[in-house]
């Protein structure tokens, strides 16, 4: 068999050329992966820091009472102006008192009737005891006279039922403030026809003190239970923000914490009163409550750019000489672009703020600028 010698050493050559050729490609491959990642270093410090937590929250007032017509009848007049100011007691709406005052004074016609009729059973049942002792009268007569005397006893009393009853309409006809507050707009004009427990007046609230209600996760129920147990009356745990970002001029207190978990969401309602002399907070408004929590003062604090999260946790690659670590740490509050750092780092520690998505555990790094350390603000 006759071999090509030119065709096997060209063969040869080709084969030695792939193989450089790929072993070449396959370090190139390699290079970029090893290669030190840029990135940008902080230098972990104290700051001056006012931690708050914030809650969405509803204003309720402290008390509230609904204007429901107890009577059937015509609005016949309305005494107060929407939105005005009442106190306890003062006239608020009159229905129709024609037929409970008619009614009102049948009663008290009927009971002095009765009264009368008792006064005469009385003065017979006496006639009749003195003619018995005297054997001028039969004993079954005296007998007769008791009942007619009890049964006219009863007759006032049903008489005197009824009077309070008519009362009670009349009274129900003329509708007072049941307590000092500022009523709202009026559900009724005059003239209009109002059933009893179905048609809503009106209704009055509190203002001064008003309060702020939130639902916190139980696992928070400690913490509001030794809040309410060391308040003072110089704390300032509870402020309120608005929606234009203000802060309120008055510090609240926690006034309550609901007697129960909801067992479908696992929450609980705590209640936070204020003062409100100015009305500035109106029942059903929309508000945001900082709640002050234990990082005050001089507290670590890291860039939120320096934070990645696995699983719910959260790490910072903390630099040991040309390479990073991982570092598991424990979060506080936000703070304007930065957030408390309360475990897993410490002063002086070098952490990557930039770059940190080419990063791995034991990557090689090279530093760039460091980044300006500003002071953090406050909630």
């Amino acid at each position: 068999m006759k071999i090509n010698l030119y065709n096997l050493s060209a063969g040869i050559l080709s084969v030695a050329l792939l193989y450089s050729c790929g072993k070449k490609d396959a370090q190139q491959g390699q290079n970029p992966m090893n290669a030190p990642v840029p990135v940008t270093a902080y230098t972990v410090s104290e700051e001056n820091v006012v931690g708050t937590d914030t809650y969405p929250g509803t204003v309720v007032p402290l008390q509230e009472v609904e204007l429901r017509a107890q009577v059937t009848g015509y609005i016949t007049n309305i005494y107060v102006q929407d939105g005005q100011k009442v106190s306890k007691g003062q006239k608020l709406y009159e229905i129709d008192r024609t037929r409970y005052q008619a009614s009102y004074n049948q009663a008290q016609a009927s009971l002095r009737s009765a009264q009368a009729n008792l006064e005469k059973m009385r003065q017979d049942l006496e006639r009749y005891e003195n003619l018995a002792r005297q054997d001028a009268i039969a004993r079954q007569r005296v007998d007769y006279a008791r009942t007619d005397l009890e049964t006219a006893k009863a007759q006032v009393a049903a008489a005197k039922a009824g009077v309070s009853s008519a009362a009670n309409e009349l009274s129900y006809s003329l509708i007072t403030a049941p307590m000092s507050g500022t009523i709202g707009i009026s559900q009724v004009k005059v003239g209009a026809q109002v059933s009893p427990g179905t048609t809503l007046l009106n209704t009055i609230s509190a203002e001064d003190p008003i309060s702020v209600d939130i639902v916190i996760n139980e696992k928070e129920i400690p913490r509001f239970t030794r809040i309410q147990n060391q308040q003072s009356a110089s704390d300032s745990t509870f402020t309120i923000q608005f929606s234009d970002n203000s802060v309120y001029k008055y510090p609240g207190k926690l006034a309550a914490i609901d007697r129960a978990v909801n067992r479908q969401t696992g929450t609980i309602t705590v209640r936070v009163s204020f003062p409100n002399p100015e009305r500035q907070l109106i029942a059903g408004m929309t508000v945001v409550l900082r709640v002050r929590n234990q990082d005050i003062g001089r507290q670590l604090v890291i860039p939120q750019t320096a934070l990645t999260e696995q699983m719910g946790e959260y790490y910072a690659y903390k630099i040991q000489g040309d390479s990073v670590v991982q570092q598991k740490i424990g979060l506080g509050t936000k703070v304007h672009n930065k957030i408390v750092v309360r475990e897993g780092l410490k002063p002086g520690d070098k952490i990557v703020v930039e770059g940190t998505q080419k990063l791995r555990p034991n990557a090689k790094i090279t530093l760039g600028q460091p980044q300006p350390q500003g002071p953090p603000q406050g909630k």
